[in-house]
């Protein structure tokens, strides 16, 4: 049975990366991306069900924080029912993606950059060497340049300071961490086409 996992999982590989330089196996790539993508919707509504199973379950047994649990299914369920009649163009559907669910985003990007800005004060007072104080600095800098003020952007820190960090050093940062991964990537998927690799037989 792992022979024959195997010869199916380096089959299809093989047919999918030879369609992206054969024009003869677009259409059989064509057709085997569109069966994975139904089966990762499968396992994404697997993973909404065994979510409410779990939540339900915590509030059969009036577990500690079952209330949240209860707002959670209930919500989920009212927001899958409106989006299937209305559709997720309609204007109330709008109205609840810009009233409700961008302000909860927004609320727990907040939340993160204090937490991060914290969690860098602690560092700084349990390990304070030069890349702990970077960190730190530019933590802060970010923040008061993004910081939205009555009479605008911080003078310097938001113009020129802020601008900089995100459009050259954390852009770089983020290219070299996409690199990274498509290399992780490439190399994971080659070993799995060669055999060496068979998390689809267990190993």
């Amino acid at each position: 049975m792992r022979v024959i996992t195997a010869i199916i999982a380096i089959a299809v590989g093989i047919i999918i990366l030879a369609g992206y330089f054969s024009p003869a196996f677009v259409d059989l790539q064509t057709l085997l991306l569109n069966w994975a993508l139904i089966l990762v919707g499968m396992a994404a509504l697997v993973g909404v069900f065994n979510l409410i199973m779990v939540h339900a379950d915590k509030i059969s047994r009036r577990e500690k924080g079952s209330i949240y649990s209860a707002f959670l299914i209930i919500f989920l369920v009212a927001t899958l029912l409106f989006g299937m009649i209305l559709g997720p163009g309609h204007s109330a559907m709008r109205l609840v993606l810009d009233g409700i669910i961008v302000p909860v985003e927004a609320a727990l990007m907040g939340v993160l950059t204090v937490s991060l800005l914290y969690a860098a004060i602690r560092l700084l007072r349990r390990r304070a060497d030069v890349m702990s104080i970077v960190f730190l600095v530019t933590a802060a800098l970010i923040i008061f340049g993004s910081a939205t003020l009555p009479f605008g952007d911080v003078p310097f820190i938001g113009t020129l300071i802020r601008p900089w960090i995100t459009q050259v050093l954390a852009l770089g940062g983020a290219r070299g961490i996409l690199i990274g991964v498509a290399l992780g990537s490439l190399t994971t998927g080659l070993r799995v086409l060669f055999g060496a690799d068979r998390p689809y037989g267990g190993q």
